[in-house]
């Protein structure tokens, strides 16, 4: 017979979602930075960055 489990206390349910909101966090700032680098070494194979000509 199935029984009911005790419901999660408010606290620990609040650790839980910071956690996992860091957790997300991270990985979108890592993203980011990775695609600003390969930005700036002309790398990118998602985006296609307008060369500006300088005179020289």
């Amino acid at each position: 017979m199935a029984v009911p489990k005790k419901r999660t206390s408010i606290s620990k349910k609040n650790i839980r979602k910071t956690f996992w909101k860091k957790k997300k966090g991270y990985w979108t700032t890592l993203k980011a930075f990775s695609l600003a680098q390969s930005l700036s070494t002309g790398n990118s194979k998602s985006f296609f960055v307008q060369q500006i000509q300088t005179l020289e």
